[in-house]
């Protein structure tokens, strides 16, 4: 029974500790990503306001294989290999996180 009531604990704490404290909204308005799995080497990255974006990239390992600052939309990827990645866009203080196909 002890055991039951620890693990529900942990749960419990791991969801509410998961959860953003402000209740903001962290993702970015009007995000857009395509196209997606990448098959020509650039891909479109649009948001409502269009500001300058700061763009991170990595691989399933988590090491960071590309750090640019994007300024219009487009965003080479010619450099990567074929694979999985993890793109992180930042922009105004808002945060996307999305999976990147490249084939």
């Amino acid at each position: 029974m002890k055991q039951l009531y620890l693990i529900v604990t942990f749960l419990f704490l791991s969801f509410s500790y998961g959860q953003d404290p402000k209740g903001n909204n962290v993702d970015i308005e009007g995000f857009k990503i395509y196209p997606n799995p990448v098959t020509q080497g650039r891909v479109t990255i649009s948001t409502t306001l269009n500001a300058p974006k700061k763009i991170m990239i990595f691989d399933i390992f988590g090491s960071l294989v590309l750090e640019t600052t994007l300024l219009g939309k487009e965003l080479k990827l010619d450099n990567l290999d074929s694979g999985v990645y993890m793109l992180r866009v930042n922009e105004k203080n808002k945060i996307a996180t999305r999976k990147l196909i490249i084939k």
